[in-house]
């Protein structure tokens, strides 16, 4: 594909190390532009690589003009990433098809670098050990704390207060209210014995993790995989969903259609009678974005290929009960998954 425009910011970032909130990516044929406004013609003539910085007071007019010159005849775009308004002026008045290509940017990135891949290692790392010691301020400071105190918490200790971004706002999420899946905190409180569920992540160098854990917060509960739990019920569906999660993680293998990996998950859950209770997809992607391809879900025939990167994440939500989910990163290495 030698002919593309990009918007979005990591779209951009991947094809020559440098974005901004205001900023378009053109590749014709040979020739690749930045295009941005005054605001960061210094950084982006310092950073950008593999591309000419142009500085425009209109940016599509300038991308028009470039691409007029350039005689192509055809060029791909995303559609997720343009407005209609944006879209309308940037196609106007130009004899060049604009070909729609649906998460053009993820499908170049779907199969990770070997530096992209040590980035992501290094963000996971990062994401453990914060889970570590978030556990720790929780038992110390945590109970009688409710979800709004506690996710203010879990920002400040996954970006260590400042020095890393967050993949996404952590889901801090108590008993009834972690049965839904991207819970928004409450007043709920944080009281001995409640389940707890954790679902937070960080950037490396811009490059996302995400984890999940679930607890039962007792004195000194600590975020590892093996748990225990008063609740008979909360235990099975917690073993559950732990045997599912390792079960995928262990029999996946590169050249596997990515809904047979889902399945892996779906299968145990269901078997366990917890079927209905599974509402979301196996995994996803993880990179510049904290959802990006390969989908790991029941309908994808994306094949599992080595270098690629995606979460398996099971869960339980019992509605007005509790919810469990236990998620990790993988990397795809000698056609194995290998646990970040």
């Amino acid at each position: 594909m030698n002919n593309y425009i990009l918007k979005d910011e990591n779209a951009i970032y991947y094809e020559c190390g440098y974005s901004s909130d205001n900023a378009i990516f053109l590749k014709c044929g040979l020739e690749s532009f930045f295009i941005t406004d005054s605001r960061y013609s210094i950084e982006a003539k310092e950073m950008v690589r593999k591309a000419k910085v142009l500085t425009s007071k209109d940016l599509i007019t300038t991308a028009q003009n470039i691409i007029k010159k350039s005689k192509i005849k055809v060029i791909h775009f995303d559609p997720k990433e343009w407005s209609m308004f944006a879209y309308n002026k940037l196609s106007q008045d130009i004899k060049v098809r604009f070909k729609p290509t649906v998460d053009l940017s993820h499908q170049k990135r779907i199969i990770k670098r070997e530096d992209e891949l040590l980035l992501i290692e290094h963000a996971a790392k990062l994401g453990k050990k914060a889970f570590t010691s978030l556990a720790k301020e929780f038992v110390q400071n945590g109970f009688g704390e409710n979800e709004y105190r506690l996710t203010y918490t879990a920002k400040s200790i996954l970006s260590d207060f400042g020095n890393y971004d967050l993949s996404f706002d952590p889901i801090v999420a108590i008993n009834a209210n972690a049965a839904k899946p991207h819970a928004l905190p409450t007043s709920t409180k944080l009281k001995k014995n409640s389940l707890l569920l954790v679902d937070a992540g960080l950037k490396y160098q811009r490059y996302c993790s995400d984890r999940t854990r679930t607890v039962e917060a007792n004195k000194d509960f600590r975020f590892d995989r093996e748990q225990k739990f008063q609740s008979k019920k909360m235990q099975k569906a917690y073993d559950t969903v732990l045997k599912a999660h390792d079960r995928a993680i262990s029999k996946v293998r590169s050249g596997m259609k990515a809904h047979k990996v889902d399945a892996l998950c779906r299968d145990i859950i269901e078997k366990a009678g917890f079927g209905e209770y599974f509402v979301h997809s196996t995994g996803h992607g993880v990179g510049l974005d904290i959802h990006e391809m390969p989908y790991i879900s029941s309908k994808s025939n994306t094949i599992i290929e080595d270098g690629m990167v995606y979460t398996i994440e099971p869960g339980i939500y019992i509605p007005d009960k509790f919810g469990i989910r236990i998620e990790d990163m993988v990397a795809m290495v000698n056609g194995r998954a290998e646990v970040l």
